[in-house]
């Protein structure tokens, strides 16, 4: 049994290279391509967003079989902005497939996968894909997996003919040559090694038993003692140095072409763990976390991870991998998360989006179950333990946009939002308080472009989306004093109340947090102290709506030192709308200033781009804080106004071939330029006219 998940960079063909697998190991009758002119697609992308576009969106699951072994594959998308799908199938699986383009090496996003990888400490096999590429060059990107991912690689096969004359393998470590026929290549026929390759074949076996003779301690006695390894030896020298995670043998071929897949389907029976050989742990709540080995035994209690959502026809699908025990069907399983039992109605088998009931599903595997709650990354178990399992690394979105639907709001636009978030971690949504604009965030904009085309589709709901609103505030600068009556004679009794003080501003918040005070120094009874509440109030209203672009006002004191009352006229309402009236007059005279939110801005790159980065900042008015190079990366703190970001993923990306990366966070308000505060107040008066009109 094996679990393997098979990520690369964009375009790769991780999903041409799934599909030859189904096929060669008879689980799907006839190929098809990702962009096919049968219109038909590869089989793990399902959905009709995928197909139209060429790449992968979802990670999705499958099984089959090779050589007797059950495998579990799960092909993962290469687009950095679904990264959490890739993060998401690795937290599960024991082993993986790395798959590079023979022309283009290691790419960014091979780094991020590598990343990830190495922090779940997962076991992978290489395989450089598009041999039959022009300019294919499979020993430069061997070269590129030891300089930039520090791995210990070497090859196990040689290609027979390159480019277009590629015709198969040579395996390095039983000495034979691989050739493919049949119009699918599915006929696969061993011969010997061709004589022009015998003096390449041994000077390449040579450099691999060197290599992992640097790894294996078994193997390394060996070559001290000038003694070739036989081919079992050096087979059993590969697969232990491959399950430490201390070596990664290389694999060749064309997965378009059909040639060089069943071989390396053999490389994952022979070299990659079984699940019961990899170590997993779990923490246990009753004794403080601490972490315990798992068994893998399927006569053990229950242990199973949801891993990932999905909605489907029938209500929720979730994705459960078990860790050690059985699940069957009918049973009753608890939720660790939320204490809950359950029963499992209904088990099944993912293939793509197709399925197959089981009764049972043993430790190690793969499952889906239907009509169960529960979040992403929850453990269930049979009720005999506490076990929880470690959950997954989960980034920070970078980019939000405000997003509304266009005409009337209907009750899917809210239904999507709330499955999407379910489904996946990374993509946010909440409603800004101030502008009352609903905002999603994400991973980058193909992310969110791609939420906004689904709820079009799935859901029928046209969505505009814009560049959010910028949270400022308005606050005042120097003391002014007010002296205002309001009053107003109609029939019957009118309004009239007096109020006098003045507004300063603040030098700090106050101890709660608030940034805006009143305080009450009235002496005597001019005004009755019924009313002053309503003063109160007033205030806290005026504020809510500053005068200069009708944002709210923070750090203002406003003093009330005396007034005068009506006997008749005199009312709550008077007063409120007294207090209201003098801030507002008040405050133009008080030096009133616009202040824009400040993020703290850490930018990551390799440090090739450290000049273009800080370009990038200035150009967008940041202050540089801060910038150091450690291996091979350069680290950037900046502070950047707000209202500056948006597109700065974007324009990153594009300016570090998409291997920097950055996060931000709020840091604090300052004044903007004069010269923007007065485009800002006249933009806001010609809003307001229209309005009005």
């Amino acid at each position: 049994m094996r679990n393997i998940g098979i990520s690369a960079h964009i375009d790769s063909g991780k999903t041409t290279l799934t599909e030859r697998i189904l096929y060669y190991t008879g689980r799907i009758d006839e190929i098809h391509e990702v962009r096919g002119k049968d219109n038909v697609g590869a089989k793990m992308d399902s959905m009709e967003l995928e197909r139209e576009k060429g790449i992968t969106i979802q990670s999705a699951a499958t099984y089959t079989s090779w050589n007797s072994h059950a495998i579990n594959i799960i092909d993962t998308p290469g687009h950095v902005d679904f990264t959490i799908e890739v993060e998401r199938a690795l937290r599960v699986l024991d082993s993986a497939i790395l798959v590079l383009c023979a022309v283009g090496g290691v790419q960014s996003q091979t780094i991020t996968v590598d990343r990830q990888m190495k922090r779940y400490n997962i076991p992978r096999i290489c395989f450089i894909n598009k041999m039959d590429r022009a300019g294919a060059n499979p020993w430069r990107i061997i070269d590129q997996l030891r300089t930039k991912l520090k791995l210990t690689a070497a090859a196990v096969q040689i290609p027979i003919g390159a480019e277009d004359q590629l015709k198969g393998v040579v395996d390095l470590v039983e000495l034979k040559a691989y050739f493919h026929e049949g119009p699918k290549g599915e006929k696969v026929i061993v011969k010997e090694i061709p004589p022009e390759l015998l003096e390449k074949t041994t000077a390449k076996r040579q450099e691999l038993i060197e290599t992992i003779a640097d790894v294996d301690e078994e193997l390394g006695e060996l070559f001290l003692n000038e003694e070739q390894p036989t081919n079992e030896q050096l087979a059993a020298a590969i697969r232990r140095a491959t399950i430490s995670t201390k070596f990664c043998p290389v694999f060749m071929g064309s997965a378009y072409h059909n040639k060089g897949v069943q071989p390396m389907l053999d490389g994952v029976t022979k070299y990659l763990p079984a699940p019961h050989q990899v170590p997993n742990y779990a923490l246990d709540a009753k004794k403080d976390e601490e972490k315990v080995l798992l068994s893998s035994a399927s006569s053990d209690p229950l242990v199973g991870l949801a891993f990932k959502l999905e909605e489907s026809r029938f209500g929720q699908l979730t994705y459960l991998r078990i860790y050690q025990g059985t699940l069957r069907k009918g049973e009753w399983i608890i939720n660790v998360r939320t204490g809950k039992r359950v029963k499992v109605p209904r088990l099944v088998r993912m293939h793509s989006n197709e399925m197959e009931d089981v009764d049972s599903v043993g430790s190690g595997e793969i499952c889906a179950l239907f009509g169960i709650e529960c979040a992403s990354g929850d453990t269930f178990t049979d009720g005999t333990t506490a076990f929880t399992m470690t959950s997954m690394f989960v980034p920070q979105p970078v980019i939000s946009l405000s997003i509304e639907p266009k005409g009337k709001e209907t009750a899917n636009f809210s239904k999507a939002l709330a499955r999407f978030q379910r489904e996946d971690p990374t993509f946010k949504v909440h409603v800004d308080t101030e502008s009352k604009q609903t905002i999603i965030s994400g991973m980058g904009e193909l992310h969110l472009e791609i939420y906004v085309e689904r709820m079009k589709r799935e859901y029928n709901v046209e969505c505009v989306t814009g560049k959010p609103q910028v949270a400022y505030r308005e606050t005042i600068t120097s003391r002014a004093e007010f002296n205002y009556t309001h009053k107003k004679q109609s029939g019957g009794s009118g309004q009239f109340g007096r109020v006098i003080g003045y507004i300063e501003p603040m030098e700090e918040p106050n101890e709660d947090g608030s940034t805006v005070e009143f305080s009450d120094e009235t002496v005597g009874m001019n005004i009755p102290s019924n009313y002053i509440p309503a003063i109160q109030k007033g205030f806290l209203e005026a504020v809510e709506k500053g005068a200069l672009v009708g944002s709210t006002v923070t750090n203002c004191r406003f003093v009330l030192k005396d007034g005068l009352s009506h006997a008749v006229d005199s009312s709550e309402l008077a007063f409120k709308l007294a207090a209201i009236y003098a801030f507002r007059e008040s405050f133009m005279r008080a030096g009133p200033q616009i202040l824009e939110p400040v993020m703290d801005v850490n930018v990551t790159a390799p440090v090739e781009y450290q000049g273009s980065v800080i370009g990038l900042i200035n150009k967008r008015k940041g202050t540089i804080n801060d910038s150091e190079v450690r291996d091979e990366y350069v680290e950037v703190s900046a502070e950047v106004p707000l209202n500056e970001m948006f597109g700065f993923s974007t324009d990153l990306r594009s300016i570090s071939q998409g291997k920097g990366e950055f996060s931000m966070e709020y840091k604090k308000h300052v004044p903007v330029m004069p010269f923007v505060q007065t485009q800002m107040i006249d933009e806001h008066r010609k809003a307001q006219a229209a309005k009005n009109k």
